[in-house]
């Protein structure tokens, strides 16, 4: 996402894009394999009323910006399930990173790498700084390196997976958020505040993409 897109998204971050069942369908768009696949890392409440699906890259400054209040959104909030998709489209170091987050997420550490990536600061991030971050973040380098052979597999599918169903919704850029019915791309905490209540009245009303 360029400073252009995210200058253009900011300005209308309250403005959502409604995505019904019926329009990602027609996309060829399996919303249950968005919302619930079994691979895909997860946080905040795993019963919560509001799923959030956030599509990222290690190297986009625009995803560090939004973290810090998406964090605080699913803490605050209570009842949002966080759904992880690692889209990495910046180049081959975003690919590492994202294969290190993965990979850590068989030991139970991907919230803790993914959060020593995210808060590198700066842009076009090499490979060298990210496993540098990652292994001053205390995950276990041994078991990491393991797992990346181990599941190289599964880890590269899951990517794939995540590409064609940024592809298939016609993604432009990171950091893209799915919030209940709604796609949107740069938030704040506000903006993710407003979009989660709209997304509770549409669901209410009976307009759920689930």
């Amino acid at each position: 996402m360029d400073r252009r897109q995210f200058c253009r998204a900011a300005a209308v971050a309250p403005l959502f894009i409604a995505m019904s069942r019926q329009e990602a369908l027609a996309q060829d768009v399996d919303v249950k394999t968005i919302l619930h696949d079994p691979e895909a890392p997860e946080a905040g409440n795993p019963k919560g009323d509001v799923t959030i699906v956030a599509f990222s890259d290690y190297n986009c400054p625009f995803c560090k910006k939004s973290e810090p209040d998406l964090n605080r959104i699913v803490k605050e909030d209570g009842k949002v399930r966080l759904v992880y998709k690692d889209w990495p489209i910046l180049g081959e170091a975003s690919v590492y990173g994202a294969q290190l987050a993965l990979a850590a997420k068989h030991q139970g550490k991907y919230d803790l790498v993914h959060h020593a990536l995210m808060s590198i600061p700066g842009k076009k991030i090499s490979k060298p700084k990210m496993l540098e971050a990652v292994k001053a973040s205390g995950v276990d380098m041994a078991r990491l390196n393991a797992d990346l052979k181990t599941h190289s597999a599964s880890i590269a599918a899951l990517l794939k997976r995540n590409m064609n169903q940024a592809d298939a919704l016609g993604l432009q850029g990171t950091p893209t958020f799915l919030i209940g019915p709604f796609r949107t791309m740069a938030l704040d905490y506000s903006g993710f505040k407003e979009a989660l209540a709209e997304a509770r009245r549409r669901q209410a009303a009976g307009d759920r993409v689930e």
